[in-house]
C-alpha cells in the first residue's frame, strides 16, 4: 500500500529530487543577477543619451552644465531647428558620400575576395597580404602625402576627394571578410562552373554573387557607417562648404559661445542614419560575421 501511494504521488520517476531544489534556487539567482548586470550596463550606456536628448529641448539659459541631469523648464524646439537648418545640407551630402563608397568597395572587396580564395594564382597569398597591410597603416601617419597625391592627380576637395579615400582604404577590410566568407563556399560548385564553360566573371555572377548576401550586408554595414562617421579624412579633405555631416557638427558645436541645445540635437540628428542602419540591419551584420566563420 505504501509503494502504491508513493507511486501515485510520484509518477513516473517525474517529481524533483531534495538536491534539485537548491540547484533550482542557484540557477534563479544566478538568472538574476545576468539581468540584473545587464540591466545596470544598459542605464550605463544610456545615459549619455539620456543628456543629449533633454539638453536639445532646453532654452539658452537652461542649457548650463550644472543643469545637465535636468529636465528642461520649459520644453523648446528651437535647437533642433538651427540644428536642422545647418547640417540639412551637409546631410545631403553626405548620403552622396557614403552610399556609392560602401556600393563600389563593396564589390570590389567581394571581386578580389573570389579571385583570392576560389581563382588561386602564384603569388596570391603575398596579393592578400600588401592588401592588409592598408588596414594597419595609420591614417594620421599619411594625410600629408595622401593630400599632396590628391592634389596632383587633381581630385577636387570635398566629396570627390572622401569619395575615393573611402573606396581605397575600405578595400583591405571588405577584402578579408569576403575571402573569408567565400572559403566557406564548397569547391565543387566553382569546378562544376568551370566543367560547364564558365569563365571567371560568368562563375562570378552565376554562382558566387547570388550566394553573397550575407558578405554584403556585413560589409555595406561596416562601409557605411565608417564613412558616415569619418571625421579625419573630412577635416582634411572638405570643408564646412562641401564637407559631410561630421565637419558641419564641429562647426555647429564650435565657436565662442555654444548652443548646447543645438549641438545636442545636432549630434542625435546626425546618429540617426546610422541607428536606422543597425536596427533594420543589425541582427543580418551578426549572421553574415558568423557564416563565413566555419568553413564547409
Amino acid at each position: 500500500m505504501a509503494t502504491s501511494i508513493l507511486d501515485r504521488a510520484i509518477p513516473d520517476g517525474t517529481a524533483e529530487s531534495p538536491a534539485g531544489a537548491p540547484n533550482k534556487g542557484r540557477r534563479r539567482i544566478n538568472r538574476t543577477l545576468k539581468y540584473a548586470l545587464l540591466l545596470f550596463f544598459v542605464i550605463v550606456i544610456l545615459i549619455p543619451a539620456y543628456v543629449l536628448f533633454i539638453t536639445s529641448f532646453k532654452g539658452p539659459s537652461d542649457a548650463d552644465p550644472s543643469r545637465a541631469w535636468l529636465l528642461p523648464q520649459s520644453w523648446e524646439t528651437a535647437g533642433w531647428a538651427k540644428a536642422w537648418t545647418t547640417l540639412a545640407p551637409a546631410l545631403g551630402r553626405t548620403f552622396l558620400l557614403v552610399i556609392p563608397a560602401a556600393l563600389i568597395s563593396a564589390m570590389l572587396g567581394s571581386i578580389n575576395g573570389y579571385v583570392l580564395s576560389k581563382w588561386r594564382f602564384p603569388g596570391a597569398n603575398v596579393v592578400f597580404t600588401l592588401i592588409l597591410f592598408g588596414m594597419f597603416i595609420p591614417y594620421q601617419a599619411v594625410m600629408i602625402p595622401l593630400t599632396q597625391l590628391m592634389s596632383d592627380l587633381g581630385v577636387p576637395q570635398g566629396i570627390p576627394s572622401l569619395l575615393v579615400l573611402h573606396i581605397v582604404y575600405g578595400l583591405p577590410i571588405c577584402t578579408l571578410i569576403f575571402r573569408n566568407y567565400y572559403e566557406s563556399v564548397p569547391s565543387e560548385l566553382i569546378e562544376a562552373a568551370r566543367m560547364d564553360g564558365a569563365g571567371i566573371l560568368r562563375t562570378y555572377a552565376s554562382v558566387i554573387f547570388p550566394l553573397s548576401a550575407p558578405g554584403f550586408v556585413v560589409v555595406l554595414i561596416w562601409q557605411f557607417t565608417s564613412a558616415w562617421n569619418d571625421y579625419l579624412f573630412a577635416s582634411f579633405f572638405s570643408s564646412g562648404r562641401n564637407g559631410p555631416v561630421t565637419i558641419a557638427l564641429s562647426f555647429l558645436a564650435g565657436g565662442q559661445l555654444t548652443d548646447y541645445a543645438a549641438s545636442m540635437a545636432g549630434a542625435l540628428i546626425a546618429s540617426v542614419p546610422t541607428l536606422i542602419v543597425y536596427i533594420l540591419l543589425g541582427k543580418y551584420f551578426v549572421g553574415g560575421l558568423m557564416s563565413g566563420s566555419v568553413k564547409g
